[in-house]
């Protein structure tokens, strides 16, 4: 059984991921093969894509968008994603029982206490039929059915009930927070019924741009848990390989893996990346005291850059600056490197490419 080192996986995954150079695939084709790209906050996506892609230009996103091609909705970890609309129509189905998990937490269960949740969901999609409406909106209303109540958690409890497509502007770029989102149904914006949960579907395509992984870095990923027992009827048709210290990863028979010798160039990532949030192992691309560092600012995510394939520190735009906080020192022409991809990106982010690059530390 052939063991992996960590060169390997890291390049493996930029590789797949197609960090290690970027790739001729359509904006559509680059989503459908990272099955969901994390939508938290609009501009992210854009930078995503853009690290990823030969061509992209900011309006070829937003006009799949428009067309219904994409959606953008709560999926994997019970965060906004955009996916293609094809996948959607299974993706969301497999991970909807862990998403309605979240009306056990403490935000929802004061307020949706007592209420029957098919009743709320009924009243949901007959206040959303034919339309889209603000969050804000959809909570008045439905308060007429269920007074006394939160407004804005109803309408985020029927959020989780009834998959929701989120409106096209509100993933258009210039959008750093979600501050004004529209919803409707995820059937009336796709135009077709939503199928069946699929999670070996799920599992193959994430191998496919993700693996070799582990059950478990599948379940980070998801959100989803017990996934072993969906992984042991498909092992007939997967290779099985292990890390280095012995950890058993799962792959797709005939995907490639790389030379860990392989150049690769330096990259600017968007905060929430696939290729950070991937793995519940994530030392392929990140070291374990840089992730302790960034976790305190999960929330907000933290946007890095990759030297030499893995995470050599944080990056930012501020007043027309894009300043970069290396963690570890540079070696020969790291930062020239580092600076010029920067000055890439701020020409991507500002249209014009004026400002500065700053670099801290």
């Amino acid at each position: 059984m052939r063991e992996l080192s960590l060169r390997t996986l890291n390049r493996t995954l930029l590789v797949r991921q197609h960090l290690a150079a970027r790739t001729d695939l359509t904006p559509y084709e680059l989503i459908r093969h990272l099955v969901a790209v994390q939508g938290q906050e609009p501009n992210w996506p854009y930078i995503g894509a853009w690290s990823r892609l030969e061509r992209f230009d900011h309006k070829e996103l937003a006009t799949l968008m428009h067309d219904r091609k994409l959606v953008r909705s709560t999926t994997i970890r019970r965060t906004v994603h955009l996916s293609t609309a094809e996948d959607f129509r299974w993706l969301r189905p497999t991970v909807q029982a862990y998403i309605a998990g979240a009306l056990n937490t403490a935000y929802y269960r004061d307020e949706i206490d007592g209420i029957e949740l098919p009743e709320l969901a009924a009243s949901g999609r007959e206040v959303l039929a034919g339309r889209r409406m603000s969050r804000g909106d959809l909570g008045r209303l439905l308060a007429e059915h269920f007074p006394q109540r939160h407004t804005r958690r109803l309408a985020e409890a029927v959020e989780v009930l009834v998959p929701m497509a989120h409106g096209a502007e509100t993933g258009e770029w210039g959008r750093w927070r979600n501050r004004y989102v529209t919803v409707g149904p995820a059937e009336e914006w796709i135009g077709a019924p939503l199928g069946p949960a699929d999670p070996p579907t799920m599992i193959l395509r994430y191998l496919a741009a993700f693996g070799p992984a582990s059950v478990a870095d599948i379940q980070a990923w998801s959100g989803l848990t017990r996934l072993g027992e969906v992984v042991d009827p498909l092992r007939p048709r997967l290779r099985v390989l292990r890390r280095a210290e012995g950890a058993e990863l799962l792959d797709l028979p005939d995907a490639p893996l790389a030379d860990p010798e392989l150049p690769v160039p330096v990259r600017f990532l968007p905060a929430f990346d696939n290729a950070l949030l991937g793995y519940r192992d994530r030392r392929r691309i990140i070291a374990d005291e840089d992730r302790r560092r960034t976790s305190r600012e999960a929330s907000a995510g933290v946007p890095v850059y990759l030297v030499d394939g893995f995470v050599h520190g944080r990056w930012s735009l501020r007043d027309s600056a894009l300043h970069i906080e290396p963690w570890y020192g540079f070696a020969a022409d790291q930062r020239a490197l580092v600076e010029e991809e920067a000055r890439r990106l701020l020409a991507f982010m500002t249209g014009h490419g004026a400002g500065d690059i700053v670099v801290t530390g």
